[in-house]
């Protein structure tokens, strides 16, 4: 008998290496549950019970005994669900952030890209500087930055009243676009750090590797760094979509300056709106309808960028 049929016997008589064998005990379950439990009872809290909230809120609907009985809620199905689609004004908003979404996201994207590889690059100096100055817009809140903008824009409080007398920033054909400037002035920086780190991670002996082969910078750039950052790429696409149909702070701020801006201009903007009636399980079931469009579009943009990563 040879050396590896002893050992394989062995293991078969302790129940080792025969197939279909007892898998080991997870050691220190105590430990994982301990480290895994404040996240798993955040998550529960603040995530899925308001969820399930949400849902049965928009199940809901208000009937009452007379024109000034008592308002009692009674379970309706479907019922704010049928009154979500007979709403007009709400896809009006959805449209109009997906049009917002179509210009802007590859906009942002495309300067984050630009930014990243430029700080990636052997050729600029002073990298600190403009790393920093780059993700700076990022720490101004996004009301305030909002605020900020709103005033240059206005043409009776601008510095640059020349430009704005001339450019109405706040009309309605324009004031969609200037949200989407404020916008992009405050994420390009955060998306960049995420491309930059990607760009940081690929090993150096790739670029000696290209340059041996006579690869200038934009070479390497357009075929090695930008097809290996491609998963950082789809991530900020996707952070990106998800933040387009959640756009509240920057359109609520700007109805203070123009009156093109209306309660319903965004599908958030329409929740808060009807929410405020109050309604709050017609804006419940916005918010389930929101909620499901955004996973929709975010799964569906993955789906198709694996396909085409496959091929």
């Amino acid at each position: 008998m040879t050396a590896t049929e002893v050992l394989v016997t062995r293991g078969a008589r302790k129940g080792t290496g025969a197939p279909g064998a007892a898998r080991r005990k997870t050691p220190h379950k105590g430990a994982i549950a301990i480290f895994t439990g404040p996240f798993s009872v955040l998550f529960l809290l603040f995530y899925l019970i308001p969820i399930g909230y949400a849902v049965w809120q928009s199940l809901l609907v208000v009937e009452r005994e007379g024109l000034y009985g008592e308002p009692t809620e009674v379970f309706g199905g479907l019922t704010q669900y049928i009154l979500v689609f007979q709403n007009a004004p709400f896809w009006e908003s959805v449209g109009r952030v997906l049009l917002f979404g179509v210009v802007q996201v590859p906009v942002m994207l495309g300067l984050a890209l630009l930014f990243a590889l430029l700080l990636d690059s052997p050729v600029l100096k002073g990298k600190k500087f403009f790393r920093l100055a780059f993700f700076a817009p990022y720490a101004v809140p996004g009301v305030i930055a909002a605020i900020m903008w709103g005033f240059l824009y206005s043409p009776n409080l601008s510095p640059f009243t020349d430009v704005t007398r001339t450019v109405d920033f706040l009309s309605p054909e324009l004031v969609l676009w200037s949200i989407a400037n404020v916008v992009t002035w405050v994420f390009v920086g955060y998306n960049m750090l995420i491309i930059y780190s990607a760009l940081l991670a690929i090993p150096s002996e790739v670029y000696e590797a290209a340059r041996l082969d006579g690869a200038g910078q934009v070479r390497i750039a357009w075929s090695i760094k930008i097809p290996m950052i491609a998963p950082a790429l789809i991530l900020t696409a996707v952070f990106s979509i998800i933040g387009t149909l959640q756009l509240l702070a920057e359109p609520q701020v700007f109805r203070s300056f123009s009156a093109a801006v209306s309660s319903t201009y965004t599908p958030n903007m329409t929740i808060y709106a009807t929410n405020s009636i109050p309604n709050t399980h017609l804006a419940a079931a916005f918010s389930v309808v929101l909620a499901l469009a955004t996973f929709v579009l975010s799964f569906v943009f993955l789906k198709v960028t694996q396909r085409k990563a496959e091929a």
